[in-house]
């Protein structure tokens, strides 16, 4: 009797995907949403499909290609990280994978796609009393963005636009200001220390690792300095 060829089903974007084997040092991210993006997209967390998250309603759209970074998840431990390093107390995560932006020349016209991203710094971003750090990256071998290493190296209007992104996005005139603040923008070091403490928060969780990371990348190099 001929058996049927075994079902083919697509991995679940947060927790079918590894963050490669590389990470934190370079690392597999999942893009949502692209700067030509007019609807905000967000992952479905219980079914792993793209799904229409709310029309933007005001002039607020991100600069660049942004999603999450596989098996990451903002709990105690980048909360803890977070609360060490402002004058916050008792934060606590935000209960999501790990933002990431993801800065390319390229025009990239739609989301719900992978891309290898090579973390340079983030944004210790404090909404209410949760931790939702933003890391942000380099698309890798991108040919203007490509060779950056630190964040001082982004130019600073991106990083101001990022900053007033974050800052604005969930602002809804009429109903009030929402307390959100951008406590700390860090470099490429810290990026990579909040990237693993998501990883551990992610392993708590859901009780798997993410795949260890090679010698070069634990080292945090890769002819990087």
């Amino acid at each position: 009797m001929k058996k049927n060829p075994p079902q083919q089903f697509q991995a679940h974007p947060w927790h079918g995907v590894s963050p490669g084997e590389d990470a934190p040092a370079i690392v597999t991210a999942y893009i949502e949403l692209v700067p030509t993006d007019a609807v905000k997209y967000e992952l479905d967390k219980e079914t792993g499909i793209l799904r229409l998250d709310r029309p933007q309603l005001f002039s607020s759209q991100c600069p660049t290609p942004y999603g999450f970074i596989p098996q990451t998840y903002c709990g105690v431990q980048v909360a803890k990280r977070a609360t060490e390093r402002t004058s916050h107390k008792e934060l606590e995560g935000d209960g999501d994978p790990l933002d990431i932006c993801v800065l390319t020349e390229k025009v990239i016209t739609s989301g719900n796609l992978l891309v290898r991203a090579v973390p340079i710094g983030g944004f210790r971003m404090i909404d209410g009393n949760e931790a939702d750090d933003k890391i942000l990256a380099v698309l890798e071998s991108d040919l203007a963005y490509g060779e950056m290493q630190h964040i001082a190296q982004c130019p600073s209007a991106m990083v101001n636009r990022l900053k007033h992104y974050f800052l604005t996005y969930k602002q809804i005139p009429g109903e009030g200001k929402r307390k959100v603040e951008i406590a700390e923008v860090y470099d490429r070091p810290e990026a990579l220390e909040v990237i693993r403490q998501s990883f551990r928060d992610y392993q708590r969780l859901y009780g798997k690792a993410a795949p260890a990371a090679s010698k070069r990348a634990r080292r945090g190099s890769l002819n990087r300095k």
